[in-house]
């Protein structure tokens, strides 16, 4: 009996969901320790310093969303989607900045940001890819 490709549910997006909010997790707990940014306003403030919300929420559940969109794009679409995600998040990171969530070291460099999550998702995206075919 043949495997039936799974539906359109979150199941296959697991591995990417948790390597997504592992790395956030790490990264943030990395830049803090370094620090270069800082979270004033965070979830359990006396336990984490780092905002466990965007981590193990925001993040996943971002990426299951963009893991979709990506596998339905061509490549050439999907590499302007990556660069335009990216660029939003440098300019959401500063609108954090302006609300007091976020708190950036003086010699900060927002294309610090861009980058990092062209990589980011790259690396995801990359890893989802593996799994799925792995599974195959």
């Amino acid at each position: 009996m043949q495997k039936k490709p799974s539906q359109i549910g979150i199941k296959s997006y697991i591995p990417a969901m948790l390597l997504a909010s592992l790395l956030g997790t790490y990264l943030d707990l990395y830049y803090v320790g370094k620090e270069l940014y800082d979270f004033p306003i965070r979830p359990l403030p006396s336990i984490f310093t780092i905002n466990i919300g965007f981590t193990l929420l925001v993040l996943p559940i971002t990426m299951i969303l963009l893991l979709k969109i990506m596998q339905r794009c061509k490549s050439w679409l999907r590499v302007l989607l990556v660069l335009f995600i990216s660029l939003a998040m440098a300019v959401m990171e500063k609108v954090a900045e302006d609300l007091g969530l976020f708190v950036h070291a003086d010699d900060w460099n927002h294309l610090n940001t861009f980058v990092g999550y062209c990589v980011f998702i790259g690396l995801v995206y990359a890893f989802h890819g593996w799994v799925k075919r792995e599974r195959e």
